[in-house]
């Protein structure tokens, strides 16, 4: 059968409230043009994100009747922490309550001034994180990750000669670890490949430096090494997750993405004396180590999701949803960053709306607009997120990031339809200066007024 449905049915339903485009414009003024700041209940299909936004299962349900609400030992830590392990190889697993504070706890002992934390690409939080503890993040994502309409099977590779020449500019002692973000998110979600991930591993061992994941997308990435990775294709998605865990020292993972729930969060780690105080902060900051913040009930969710986010069943489906979305507004003439990535499409803000400059931010701009005309809300991924400070990002991109198992094909087409209308009135878009921003991560508060 040609035709990939849905691996699953659907048993309940939450309504959504219709808006006209009167109301979304008065919206879009009363919250300063910022769609973070616009209420859930005022918004048809909620592209904004895919962390904790996904639908659970009936198992990851009945998951959370049987969660043991013990402070200390429950019976729910040791079914999370035994599949975990089962799964990645790691001894260590320090839940919290999402990646961020993973990103945190790790980057408050390792990070600091004068430190410097490469990544193919950090995304925002990671970023922040790093930055906050006095550290300097660097991206070294390959030469064709940085251009949306080049093809390359793995643009989320970290460029390793780089990687070499950063280590013997600033020195192996100012490099506390060696980051990958696995899919690459700031890059178009588009994945590394074992081969890369083998070769930073190298780098790494050359210079004693401790390899890190970023693996909020672990499993999305384990596909596409699998359709894409020559020697692969008779691998199963478990062999490739394990093979690609044993390569790394440690990972922060959001479990809001591929663990399939809506909160929660893993730090793993190998370093017996980094664990020791990694513990001590997630008991003074998040909770005791059988808990980290979470409640039982959310270890049981997290659990069965993790078990179910390795099925291939489920990522040909995910993976071809967010493909069909992409390829539809391909064919319309809108550009996206090729080829699709995993959890989301980003559409080039600078090809949609070439009359706005990037200080007037054109990301913002299609967003506001997706949302104005069709009460589509999305994420933008330039100038506004990672411009702050006078960075200039390589790409103005609108990320249109895919829930899991929320939205039908029809949902998807409805949204390729508001897009397609808003590219073909493009020219009516108009530019946005911020007239308020917080110190860090603007993006997520920041108010702004259009020119």
């Amino acid at each position: 059968m040609r035709t990939i449905i849905e691996p699953f049915r659907i048993k309940v339903v939450e309504p959504i409230r219709m808006t006209t485009r009167e109301q979304r414009e008065r919206i879009l003024r009363e919250v300063g043009y910022n769609v973070f700041l616009v209420h859930a209940e005022d918004v048809l299909i909620d592209l904004l994100t895919d962390s904790g936004t996904g639908a659970m299962s009936n198992l990851q349900w009945a998951g959370v009747m049987r969660g043991d609400e013990s402070y200390a030992g429950a019976k729910s830590w040791y079914v999370f922490r035994e599949k975990i392990h089962e799964l990645t190889g790691f001894e260590h697993i320090l839940p919290t309550h999402q990646g961020r504070a993973s990103e945190r706890i790790l980057f408050q002992l390792v990070g600091g001034p004068g430190k410097v934390v490469p990544n193919n690409n950090h995304f925002d939080t990671t970023r922040a994180n790093v930055e906050h503890s006095g550290a300097k993040a660097v991206d070294l994502v390959i030469e064709e990750g940085r251009h949306p309409t080049t093809r390359h099977p793995f643009k989320g590779n970290m460029d390793v000669a780089k990687l070499e020449a950063l280590i013997q500019e600033v020195g192996a002692e100012n490099i506390p670890i060696v980051m990958l973000t696995i899919t690459n998110n700031s890059g178009g979600g588009q994945p590394v490949s074992l081969e890369n991930i083998r070769a930073v591993r190298k780098v790494c061992d050359r210079h004693k430096l401790p390899f890190f994941f970023d693996a909020c997308r672990f499993a999305e990435n384990a596909w596409f090494v699998k359709m894409r990775e020559p020697g692969q294709q008779d691998c199963s998605i478990r062999e490739i997750v394990r093979e690609m865990f044993d390569l790394v020292d440690g990972a922060t993972i959001s479990a809001k993405k591929d663990g399939l729930v809506n909160i929660g969060g893993l730090l793993l780690l190998r370093d017996e004396q980094l664990v020791r105080k990694a513990n001590e902060l997630l008991i003074l900051t998040e909770g005791y180590v059988t808990y980290g913040g979470l409640a039982g009930r959310d270890l049981e969710a997290m659990a069965q999701g993790f078990e179910e986010v390795v099925s291939e069943d489920y990522l040909q489906y995910r993976i071809r949803s967010t493909e069909y979305l992409g390829e539809n507004l391909l064919a319309a003439g809108i550009q996206i960053v090729e080829p699709p990535g995993g959890h989301a499409i980003y559409i080039d803000a600078k090809h949609f709306c070439p009359h706005i400059p990037p200080h007037q931010f054109p990301g913002q701009a299609v967003s506001c607009g997706l949302y104005r005309h069709a009460g589509i809300r999305t994420s933008e991924i330039g100038s506004v997120m990672f411009g702050q400070g006078g960075a200039t990002p390589a790409m103005e991109l609108v990320r249109l990031a895919m829930p899991r198992r929320v939205y039908t094909q029809s949902h998807l087409d409805y949204v390729v339809e508001g897009a397609v209308e808003l590219f073909q009135q493009r020219d009516s878009l108009r530019g946005l200066e911020i007239v308020y921003e917080p110190p860090a991560l603007r993006h997520f508060t920041a108010r702004f007024r259009e020119l």
